[in-house]
């Protein structure tokens, strides 16, 4: 049986375009809002991520570490996250999410436990950042067996003996991120690279989906709309903080935004 991802990349193939992955963090700015955000822009995202909010971010630039303290200083626990999900996929069953973030929370958790949590809200993947290949490939395993999308991570400084195994392993999604950044960091490498690089990847496994994040806005995705899937977050995160300093309604503004973005992408 095919995973909800794969349905949802079968399906922007059909229309001739790249799937819209946007990624919001659970409980910005609170946890009704953070719901409010899910609903509204599941009409224009083929795949959402979710973030769980985690005070020493890795990869995490400022404009999500500040939708994760906006959400932290508003309580939300993991707990609270699982109920995110679970809630907005009640409604949405067939809209893939993929839950984000690090392993130290895995980890205090339980690794059997929050794997049980994630079936039982409905998480359709994982992307745990600070989790590398070969590293991986046990908590990897256990993903699978309870039909759970494990995100492998490639990178412009990934060797191509290392990348081949990583794709060998790899579930139904695959990272690239486009630079040696923090997520939100200006994109220093032009589209072009970013695609000769992603081409050359595609070359190695044409058939895996392989998804570019990093770097994107509203100015570069349409230069980028060759590949199979892009991410959007930084880019989300910095709307709803600029909204919430305007005293706007950050889910009406969202709203407006993904829907733009998904249009520049048709």
């Amino acid at each position: 049986m095919k995973s909800k991802i794969t349905l949802a990349f079968e399906h922007c193939r059909k229309e001739k375009r790249p799937a819209l992955i946007t990624y919001t963090v659970a409980g910005d700015n609170t946890k009704k809002n953070s719901l409010k955000i899910l609903y509204s822009i599941s009409k224009y995202t083929d795949i959402l991520e979710l973030g769980f909010p985690h005070n020493t971010p890795i990869a995490d630039g400022g404009q999500i570490q500040t939708s994760s303290y906006r959400a932290l200083k508003n309580g939300i626990k993991l707990k609270d996250v699982f109920y995110i999900v679970k809630k907005f996929k009640k409604s949405n069953p067939n809209k893939p999410l993929i839950l984000m973030g690090y392993f130290n929370l895995i980890y205090q958790n339980g690794e059997n436990n929050f794997l049980n949590n994630c079936k039982a809200s409905g998480v359709d993947g994982l992307i745990v950042v600070d989790l590398p290949y070969p590293e991986n490939k046990n908590f990897a395993k256990k993903c699978k067996k309870k039909s759970i999308n494990f995100v492998q991570l490639l990178s412009p400084t990934t060797s191509k003996e290392r990348m081949k195994k990583i794709i060998k392993d790899s579930h139904d999604m695959i990272y690239y991120i486009s630079m040696l950044s923090t997520t939100g960091g200006k994109l220093k490498v032009s589209p072009n690279k970013i695609l000769k690089n992603y081409n050359m990847i595609k070359r190695i496994s044409p058939r895996k989906n392989l998804v570019i994040g990093f770097g994107i806005t509203d100015k570069n995705i349409k230069a980028l709309k060759s590949a199979d899937g892009l991410v959007i977050g930084s880019f989300i995160c910095k709307i709803i903080t600029k909204s919430l300093k305007m005293r706007q309604n950050p889910v009406t503004k969202i709203d407006k935004v993904v829907y733009n973005l998904k249009n520049k992408i048709l």
